[in-house]
């Protein structure tokens, strides 16, 4: 038997005929089935007749010597971060950024791949590639990619930041309130690897907010949403002072959002006079109103004392008697200064102080018992012990348990001899709990200062993906301009978490509590490949239950015939 096609009125129709021999032996024809036209008789009627006859005529359905099948890969994960890659137009709008005529790869398919491996498997560059054998990313042929292409797509992101970071600007700035809109800031630092030095190097010894201990690292500062959305970022020498690094993120800001109102969160490490004035400034140049909302370290400036002196009593006794924090509001250096009183946290400080008082105070006594006993004539077990050996171990004490402003040990004095100094225990105990908080919003309640900037514990999730899902670090590049890029991969990175988790929070019946279980669940949809008598074939494992979670997550599902 064998397929006959005829052409009738400009169709092509398909027959299936067979040859026989009449009763005189000459050859004839004649048809066994019409199979209708060519044109309607797509790929799955054409498989589904073939297996139908094999099935029917005991034929095996798979030939073991013609068919070949690819290993499995990861589906789930990548399908979803791109397809919210591409609605946030990051697609097209890195191509327009970073097309160029010497680059023979698909350089906004390497970014992709390098941005969407921080959140599935955080590794390396070399790690990236082993990472690709296992993963299907679509609209990226994976076995073109190389070391030198990552490498590469991180010199070209860095070449054409500005136009990069633009484009990101564009696609983000529907998501914010042009009216109002209410910025966090933040920065943190990034330990990182080497010891040779390069020009402009940003890997400077400096203090980790992780640690507390001297590393060499660099500096990375975010600004986010109120929904904690990431728009911007910056990196800076690892010894940067905080206070040096709000004014840059702020110019950047009005740079690239056109924004009419911005009102600036942030943290007590920010809080200088300087930073004040240079936000005041920068909305008298820009002709906008840049307000701000800076938490004030109040143990660094004296003058609270005084002025805990007089509100503690009133704070104490309104939280005592509303059975909650209390607020109230003053001046400070002329400016508009927010005070939240929490009992709670008040008590715990307190009592965590006490206890750090005690042992300090312990060992001072055990010290000058052993220098008495000493005198006495009374050895004691071990070497014998002097009154500056005393002081050295003592005053090492005092600092590790951070009194110093309370237990002062006398080092000039001939003898081991400290105090404790009541008046500026007292004076510390009438600052815990507090919330100092100085801003220009003067049309705002004063709950409503503190309820904004508690806000940006929220935010601060961020960061901690940054260093935990994202892995931002270690981070193994020397040069400056790597150093960046890595940063913006993971930038852009976070930018596709948070609107994962704005997403999740949006439907809390999805009941999945974070992006990492997510994508955790969706780790079992994989893309499947058989080639077959010359053809490729490929299908998808998934649940009902996945395909609803895409659907119910505002992402189509992936199909077999739109995964290429």
């Amino acid at each position: 038997m064998f397929i006959r096609a005829s052409r009738s009125q400009g169709r092509t129709y398909l027959r299936l005929v067979e040859g026989y021999r009449d009763a005189d032996g000459k050859s004839r024809q004649r048809q066994i089935a019409q199979l209708g036209r060519a044109d309607a008789l797509t790929e799955d009627k054409v498989h589904s007749i073939i297996r139908g006859l094999k099935r029917h005529t005991g034929l095996p359905l798979v030939d073991a010597d013609t068919a070949h099948f690819e290993p499995s890969r990861s589906l789930g994960a990548p399908w979803l971060l791109t397809e919210i890659w591409r609605s946030l137009g990051l697609d097209k709008g890195l191509q327009q950024a970073l097309r160029s005529s010497y680059r023979q790869f698909d350089l906004e398919g390497v970014i992709r791949a390098m941005v969407l491996n921080r959140l599935c498997d955080p590794s390396s560059k070399l790690g990236v590639l082993r990472w690709l054998e296992r993963v299907h990313l679509p609209g990226v042929d994976l076995r073109s990619i190389d070391h030198n292409q990552l490498l590469r797509a991180m010199d070209a992101l860095i070449e054409h930041r500005e136009a990069a970071e633009a484009i990101v600007a564009h696609q983000l700035r529907p998501l914010l309130d042009q009216e109002l809109s209410v910025v966090f800031y933040d920065i943190t630092t990034v330990p990182i690897h080497g010891e040779h030095h390069v020009d402009g190097d940003l890997r400077q010894p400096g203090l980790s907010k992780d640690t507390h201990g001297i590393h060499r690292q660099f500096a990375l500062g975010v600004i986010q949403t109120a929904e904690g959305l990431p728009i911007a970022h910056e990196v800076f020498e690892g010894n940067v002072a905080e206070t040096k690094t709000l004014a840059p993120m702020i110019t950047r800001l009005l740079e690239r959002f056109r924004l009419e109102r911005v009102v600036v969160v942030a943290d007590r490490g920010l809080l200088s006079l300087d930073n004040v004035d240079t936000l005041e400034a920068l909305g008298r140049e820009q002709g906008l109103a840049v307000d701000y909302i800076l938490a004030v370290p109040g143990r660094r400036y004296g003058e609270f004392t005084d002025l805990m002196d007089r509100l503690h009593p009133v704070l104490a006794e309104q939280a005592q008697a509303a059975g909650e924090e209390a607020v109230t509001e003053t001046t400070w250096q002329g400016r508009r200064l927010v005070v939240a009183h929490n009992p709670e946290r008040a008590a715990e400080q307190s009592a965590n102080r006490r206890r750090r008082i005690e042992r300090v105070d312990e060992l001072g006594q055990r010290l000058a018992q052993r220098l008495d006993n000493q005198d006495a004539g009374k050895a004691g077990r071990g070497r014998r012990s002097s009154d500056r050996s005393a002081y050295q171990r003592f005053h090492k004490a005092v600092i590790e348990q951070r009194l110093s402003g309370i237990i002062k040990a006398d080092l000039a004095a001939p003898r081991f001899h400290y105090d404790i100094d009541e008046a500026a225990w007292a004076a510390a105990e009438r600052l815990d709990g507090k919330l100092l908080l100085v801003t220009s919003l003067n049309e705002r309640e004063a709950g409503e200062i503190v309820a904004r900037y508690r806000s940006l514990a929220d935010i601060e999730r961020g960061f901690r993906a940054l260093k935990s899902t994202l892995e931002i670090a270690p981070v193994h590049h020397r040069l400056p301009d790597r150093i960046r890029a890595h940063a913006l991969i993971c930038f852009l990175a976070l930018v596709l978490y948070r609107v994962l988790h704005m997403r999740l929070k949006a439907d809390a019946s999805l009941g999945l509590s974070s992006v990492e279980r997510l994508l955790e669940s969706l780790e079992s949809v994989q893309l499947h490949q058989l080639h077959l008598d010359g053809e490729a074939i490929q299908g998808i494992s998934m649940s009902a239950a996945q395909r609803d979670l895409f659907k119910r997550l505002e992402v189509r599902p992936p199909h077999r015939d739109t995964v290429a």
